[in-house]
């Protein structure tokens, strides 16, 4: 379900709205506290400056100083503990909508972006759009309704007092923080695009450190890290200035509303239009409302951000997939059957060079081939038009005489186990790496495939299937995680195995151990090998050489020696 981001916001719009009114209870408080306790404290100078005589009402105003203190308190708490969950339950959503709509990108689409600059996206930009609600919208809408509370209060006591009040309001809640922000997205986009190559900078300087000691780099790309560090520092300053700039601005706005709101108040006292409390009560409304107004230019820029961040998202996530299921998928025979190519051309999107032209290959039950060819001839196109990765530009990929356009996606990959090249170990336990293959392997099974690959001694040392293997298998040799990445495919049980060059950078010894392990545990399955190295006898029933985007096989006399 291609669920859109504002979608993700609705499914919380209750909560969100709740936090919405946790934050206008409390600012109602706030300004009403100030108004009465102004007024109050107004009537209670006049009073006492009038002598005995006089009378003062002290006991309705001091309870209602003390409810409003009260209220809020307990609204000020629940704004922060309704608004932070809320906002910590976005962000997941936020994520998880991310992983859904990008994953089915991979690695087709997403093979075009830096890791670093994904990594990006998905947390600074989602966090910029996480709170959009609680630091931005909520304030926004809160604020309107405080204002609108305010002018109906002021008409009730004096209505030109209203007219000034929408007049202030105006200035300090829409014009100052739309100049203070105007032009701001382009600048927006340029601080978010620097972050991100910041971020892209540092997470890939983590992971190329060995090669950059290696080749005395280190000091090339801190310079280049330190360039961009100073980027983000002098955009994040413009950003401050614009918003010291709407401060400044706003200032200036509230000591000229001010100023005209006491004259008004002292002239309508004057002229016996209102009383000296309600006259202070004008006055000292005018002052709250300059205060929880103060924060409207933070809130403009927070939405700007907001913006900018959901648009660099949905540049990641709107991109159309390379292959889509069609309506009414067919079905796949139950048992094992031909994998054929039958004249499959193929191009890169863009270019016009052939890079598969006019391929035919049959892969029957059980058979295994290895492909081989130069760098950049087509081989991992083709293993990954088999993955239905992309599609053929003519000619069909069909699995018992099935073309796998006509089927979905997630049936075809129930059929094939892939061990792509540098397949990765993953941070955890030895049974949470094999489980990646199988979610469902019971501790006999995974046993079963450890064995197969010559792993359960090794595993029984670590001290078995909860033993932890390290970021990318550290604990590991290259030999060992190869094999615990084999041994992961092979729990797949599936009737056809994709192998992409399996031995890359293993010596020559531990590669055709790997090899001969394959072989004998792959029984009855076929098995496509993309592949340079030499291979032992009896690895592969025939091997192919991709050559000008076609086949051809190879004779005894052509197979590189073993």
């Amino acid at each position: 379900m291609n669920e859109s981001m504002r979608e993700v916001f609705a499914r919380h719009r209750w909560r969100l709205l709740l936090a919405v009114v946790f934050l206008l209870t409390t600012m109602l408080a706030g300004v009403g506290l100030l108004g009465l306790s102004g007024g109050f404290l107004t009537g209670a100078a006049l009073a006492g400056a009038a002598g005995m005589g006089a009378t003062f009402n002290f006991f309705s105003p001091s309870a209602g100083i003390r409810g409003l203190t009260m209220a809020r308190i307990v609204s000020r708490y629940f704004e922060k503990l309704v608004g932070h969950d809320v906002t910590l339950r976005i962000a997941r959503d936020l994520r998880v909508w991310f992983f859904r709509r990008a994953l089915p990108l991979a690695p087709a689409r997403l093979g075009g972006s830096r890791t670093g600059e994904l990594l990006a996206r998905l947390v600074s930009d989602i966090s910029e759009v996480d709170g959009v609600m609680v630091r931005a919208a909520g304030p926004l809408l809160a604020l309107l309704g405080i204002v609108l509370a305010s002018v109906v209060a002021a008409a009730l006591i004096y209505w030109p007092a209203a007219l000034l009040l929408v007049a202030i309001a105006g200035a300090i809640g829409i014009g100052v923080p739309v100049l203070a922000v105007r032009h701001g997205e382009h600048g927006e986009m340029e601080r978010a695009q620097t972050r991100a190559s910041l971020r892209t900078l540092a997470y890939e300087g983590l992971e190329g450190v060995a090669d950059l000691t290696a080749l005395q780099a280190q000091g090339d790309w801190i310079a280049r890290v330190d360039a961009a560090a100073l980027q983000v520092a002098a955009r994040d300053r413009r950003r401050r200035r614009r918003l010291i700039a709407g401060n400044v601005l706003h200032s200036a706005c509230a000591g000229v509303g001010l100023l005209a709101m006491l004259w008004l108040a002292l002239h309508a006292f004057e002229g016996g239009q209102v009383s000296g409390p309600l006259a202070a009560a004008l006055l000292f409304l005018t002052v709250a409302l300059l205060e929880v107004a103060a924060g409207s230019s933070l809130a403009w820029q927070s939405l700007q951000s907001a913006r900018v961040a959901g648009q660099r998202l949905r540049q990641i996530v709107d991109q159309a997939p390379a292959v889509e299921d069609p309506a009414q998928p067919r079905a796949l025979p139950d048992t094992p059957a031909e994998v054929s190519f039958e004249q499959v051309v193929f191009h890169w999107p863009g270019e016009s060079r052939q890079l598969l032209d006019g391929v035919e290959l049959r892969l029957r039950p059980g058979e295994r081939v290895a492909i081989r060819g130069d760098s950049g001839c087509g081989k991992t196109t083709l293993s990954a038009l088999l993955l239905r990765l992309w599609d053929p530009r003519q000619g069909a990929v069909r699995y018992g005489g099935v073309d796998l356009r006509d089927v979905a996606q997630e049936a075809w990959h129930r059929k094939v186990a892939w061990l792509p090249q540098g397949a990765p170990v993953f941070a955890g336990s030895i049974s949470e790496n094999l489980r990646l293959g199988d979610p469902q392997a019971d501790d006999a099974a995974m046993w079963s495939v450890l064995e197969q690959v010559r792993l359960s001694a090794w595993a029984q040392q670590q001290g078995g299937l909860s033993a932890w293997v390290g970021e990318n298998g550290a604990t590991m040799s290259a030999g060992q995680a190869r094999r615990l990445a084999l041994a992961r495919a092979l729990l797949r049980d599936t009737p056809l195995m994709v192998l992409d060059e399996p031995t890359e950078g293993l010596d020559v010894d531990t590669a055709h151990a790997l090899l001969l392990d394959l072989a004998a545990a792959l029984g009855s399955r076929s098995l496509l090998m993309i592949t340079h190295d030499p291979l032992p006898d009896g690895v592969v029933h025939r091997e192919y050489r991709l050559q000008h985007g076609q086949l051809q096989p190879l004779t005894n006399a052509e197979v590189p020696a073993r």
